[in-house]
């Protein structure tokens, strides 16, 4: 099993600082570079933020958690296909639903309980443009003409990850997505949760690599504050972040153990607050690291 782990980061917006950044993770031998999608939040959009990683960097993976609903699905199909084939293959998606508080839940500009649908209509139509296919579609999330798409990923097939820890979610990810990738969530749960991905890829005739399983891990240097906790609630399903948000290096590690005694082994660390320095970081993450990337 191959241990990698990346790291999540919003960055600077000043071109220097972020190539630097960018520099350090590579030095520090992190896998990939996470951003995520978020509208209405100070972050840079991840797939032109994500290109320009890779014209500057010629070796780290670039990942997104990037939204599906609300998207023209042709547009998205390009962006993705041009990032993979500019990058040589370096591009690594995982499809969200987006954040359900506002003010971005109405930017997405899909109501909630319909953006799993979005999800389980346009995910096949994205996989057969990637293929190379000349597709058409007309459905609720989205129309276009019939389209050979170009140009293609590198990669092939392309893969496409899920997130969430609802059952719907991990029986569609089992039937319809190539790997997993929930948060906030203990080990145990995480475990549990890939047995109904399994099962659900089972029954549909499917098989997801073993491979294929990770986790994005929140973690703080301190205990969370208020604010902090309050922020992440809504992404709790109900339970309180800072039983599922390990704090301090060493907490971290053990957190990662874990997972991997479960069968994980990709893995996006974020810290729960913005770190003032993401070089000494960046420092400290490697270190409580070290050794696990196999």
């Amino acid at each position: 099993m191959k241990i990698r782990i990346g790291v999540s980061a919003r960055g600077d917006a000043d071109p220097v600082a972020f190539g630097t950044l960018v520099d350090d993770m590579e030095s520090l031998e992190f896998d990939s570079i996470w951003l995520p999608e978020v509208l209405t939040q100070p972050a840079f959009d991840p797939i032109v933020a994500l290109a320009w990683i890779g014209g500057h960097n010629k070796k780290l993976k670039l990942g997104t958690t990037a939204l599906v609903p609300g998207r023209n699905p042709l547009r998205l199909a390009k962006q993705v296909a041009t990032a993979d084939a500019l990058t040589g293959g370096r591009f690594l998606l995982t499809v969200v639903p987006g954040l359900t508080q506002p003010p971005e839940r109405d930017a997405v500009g899909v109501e909630t309980s319909a953006r799993g649908d979005v999800i389980e209509e346009l995910l096949p139509v994205l996989r057969r443009l990637w293929d190379g296919e000349r597709v058409g579609h007309d459905g609720p999330a989205g129309r276009f003409p019939p389209t050979e798409l170009w140009p293609l990923p590198v990669q092939r097939p392309f893969d496409v990850w899920l997130g969430g820890m609802a059952h719907r979610s991990l029986v569609r990810c089992g039937r319809i997505a190539d790997g997993w990738l929930p948060s906030l969530c203990s080990p145990e749960e995480a475990s549990a949760g890939r047995r109904v991905i399994e099962d659900a890829a089972e029954e549909a005739g499917r098989e997801i690599s073993p491979e294929h399983f990770g986790a994005n891990i929140i973690y703080g240097r301190t205990p969370l504050e208020d604010r902090v906790v309050a922020a992440m609630s809504a992404r709790s399903r109900g339970r309180d972040p800072r039983a599922l948000v390990p704090v301090g290096f060493e907490a971290l590690r053990e957190n990662i153990e874990r997972f991997i005694e479960v069968g994980f082994s990709k893995f996006v660390l974020r810290p729960a607050v913005a770190p003032s320095s993401w070089r000494a970081e960046l420092e400290d993450l490697a270190t409580a690291i070290g050794g696990l990337q196999t």
